[in-house]
């Protein structure tokens, strides 16, 4: 009788861990869908990095391009109200996936390494790459290859962002990179002295320049584009990986978005082009992670 009663025990003790341990793999969250429970909350949490013009804090408001798509998109899908949490571009995808946030809104680049930690929604910008230099140009930098052929040049580059690969692929050496937490700390490094040269995307770099106001540096008007692997970039929102059912509907609804041209007045009131800064329609996340479009 007793053995009887242990076996009958140890089955509802293992029956129950299982229960408890049932969060789905597509978007559930304790056993629920995680899209209902955020529509039902009305609330949706983003985690975003100050950087304009992707995502940004201005007078304690959330703005960008990024963050106003997510916004329409959220809004489509039935949730309404958008907090917004602060963090350094490097811990955004650490973030997501320990649930500190619903969703990751910077303008984030798709590569085929981050997709290894975060599911990416489709792509909704494409820009290139910018490079801000101290006034005069003294090193004569125009290229990424321009600071790989002169060991003495250091460029400074925000944490976790892809230009670091991208000065890695054109030959830089590690020894010429260094790194900050934002882009205004990068600005401030090259300002100090303390590098010849910073690099970030095209729109991030104009914007931070033109917000900067300052005679003591210069954006590189002819700057060549870097041929390496991920230029141009496309940039989405990211999820956790267990969030597959939340990013196909947000994929359904920033496709409706895409179609009658919401997202097109979007980047345009955020200061990119609606057409040369709108993804092609053949480029999917899929396309990208898979090499064919990176």
């Amino acid at each position: 009788m007793f053995k009887k009663l242990v076996k009958v025990s140890l089955f509802v003790v293992f029956a129950l861990v299982l229960a408890a341990c049932g969060n789905g793999d597509n978007g559930t969250t304790n056993g629920t869908n995680q899209l209902e429970d955020l529509q039902e909350a009305g609330t949706v949490t983003i985690g975003f990095a100050n950087e304009a013009p992707y995502a940004y804090e201005e007078n304690g408001e959330l703005k960008g391009a990024a963050v106003d798509i997510a916004t329409a998109v959220f809004a489509e899908l039935g949730i309404d109200n958008v907090e917004s949490r602060l963090a350094d571009f490097g811990q955004l995808i650490p973030g997501v996936q320990a649930g500190q946030f619903d969703v990751v809104t910077a303008g984030m680049a798709i590569t085929p390494e981050r997709a290894e930690n975060a599911l990416f929604g489709e792509p909704e910008m494409v820009y290139g790459e910018g490079l801000v230099v101290k006034a005069g140009n003294p090193n004569q930098i125009y290229s990424y290859e321009d600071i790989a052929n002169n060991p003495d040049i250091t460029i400074v580059v925000m944490e976790g962002a892809t230009e670091i690969e991208f000065l890695k692929q054109s030959g830089v050496s590690d020894d010429q990179i260094t790194t900050a937490a934002d882009i205004p700390s990068t600005f401030s490094a090259v300002q100090a002295g303390r590098a010849d040269a910073t690099t970030g995307t095209e729109m991030t770099i104009r914007m931070a320049f033109e917000s900067a106001n300052t005679d003591d540096l210069e954006i590189v008007e002819d700057f060549e584009q870097p041929d390496a692997e991920g230029v141009p970039s496309y940039g989405a929102a990211a999820f956790a990986l267990e969030s597959e059912e939340l990013r196909d509907a947000y994929n359904e609804a920033l496709a409706t978005l895409k179609e009658d041209g919401t997202v097109q007045e979007i980047l345009e009131k955020n200061g990119f082009h609606p057409e040369t800064n709108f993804p092609p329609e053949e480029v999917t996340t899929d396309s990208v992670v898979s090499g064919e479009n990176y």
